[in-house]
């Protein structure tokens, strides 16, 4: 980067006693430009890097700090269209399932559908990654259809389609795949299950890991490198790093868990061996509880809210109001006997788990007989 070589800081200085008053001043709104380009660069290698390791609070803070910088630009420099580019589109792809989010005037326009506008621009600018670039298409376009019927709004996914897909030959064998998924109005089905959300996070990963070699000699990470090295400022970096747990893995973490729950509850019930725990006040001392409910504390405790395995039974003991027994029974309706995990996922239950479900539709079952 020429460029950034010329203009680095104590380029200029440190020379002879009259060599600096030799050089006429650059104009300062040159050297502001100049300087924004490399906090650009710098930016957006922050971001990348964020958005690779799933750091939402960092993602987020370069996310202004990017978007701050571009915004500032009078009219994009031809070098750095692809930087731009790139920071819309991880901007928005980190936001594709919020549906009520709008980066368009056109309020239609969904996240992902703007992601896809900018992956378009950045495909013009490069011509060797076809492979990559075709598939990263395809996911964007299979996933602005799945995300629209996951939120249950399957005609607008119909609506999308029409906007999405040309009349083209090689566009025609997914459009027809698409159309008939979405009749089925079934968000689980193999093909969207296959191209997932997290396959095109995975696929954004591989294309921001041959975007960051490329833009290894960004000046100000070259110069803040050196810095930290001379300074020994890496290891004191790393203990003060917090820990983030991303939101997916909490989401994984916390249906684990009341997997684990709700298979300890069935298995014991079954067998009889549920039983109302003996409380001994004697010696101030809490009751002991058994390996399989302290198994059970050890890991919801690891969860976001810490909520004890003692709070999971009571919320078993709630009443179900008319409310929850209607959204059951519309449940059932839509998706059919025995699967309450969808129904559960679509429903609006207080607190509710898909066992809760089956018990409560067998309850309402029995009433219905008598």
């Amino acid at each position: 980067m020429a460029m950034a070589a010329e203009g680095a800081p104590g380029a200029a200085a440190g020379g002879g006693g009259g060599s600096s008053s030799s050089v006429s001043p650059a104009p300062p709104a040159a050297v502001e430009a100049v300087a924004a380009e490399w906090m650009l660069e710098f930016a957006c290698s922050c971001l990348c890097r964020h958005f690779a390791e799933q750091s939402g609070a960092e993602f987020w803070r370069w996310r202004d700090v990017a978007q701050a910088l571009i915004n500032g630009l009078p009219q994009i420099p031809p070098h750095q269209k692809k930087t731009v580019y790139l920071c819309q589109l991880l901007i928005r792809i980190a936001q594709g399932k919020s549906l009520g989010l709008h980066f368009e005037n056109d309020q239609r326009i969904s996240p992902l559908e703007s992601a896809l506008s900018f992956w378009t621009l950045l495909e013009r600018e490069e011509m060797k990654l076809e492979k990559l670039h075709e598939d990263i298409r395809r996911l964007i376009q299979i996933q602005i259809v799945a995300v629209h019927m996951e939120n249950r709004y399957f005609k607008e996914a119909a609506e999308v389609l029409e906007r999405l897909f040309t009349d083209s030959d090689s566009d025609k064998p997914l459009r027809v795949k698409l159309a008939t998924v979405i009749k089925t109005k079934d968000p689980y089905v193999p093909l969207l299950q296959s191209f997932s959300y997290s396959l095109l996070i995975s696929k954004i990963k591989s294309y921001i890991e041959l975007f960051m070699k490329e833009n290894e000699t960004n000046f100000l990470i070259q110069e803040a490198t050196k810095h930290v090295a001379s300074k020994g400022l890496g290891a004191i970096a790393l203990q003060k790093r917090p820990v983030e747990v991303n939101e997916n893995d909490k989401s994984d973490l916390e249906t684990k868990q009341r997997s684990m729950k709700e298979e300890w509850y069935i298995r014991n019930q079954s067998h009889g061996n549920i039983k109302k725990p003996t409380v001994r006040r004697s010696s101030g001392q809490k009751p002991k509880e058994s390996r399989a409910l302290q198994s059970l504390n050890n890991t919801q405790n690891v969860g976001k809210n810490g909520v004890s395995f003692v709070a999971e039974c009571s919320r078993r003991r709630q009443r179900w109001t008319q409310k929850e027994d209607l959204e059951l029974k519309l449940g059932v309706r839509e998706f059919g006997v025995g699967n309450w995990a969808k129904i559960l996922v679509h429903g609006n239950f207080n607190n509710r788990t898909s066992v809760m479900l089956k018990d409560r539709w067998r309850t309402l079952s029995k009433r219905k007989q008598n």
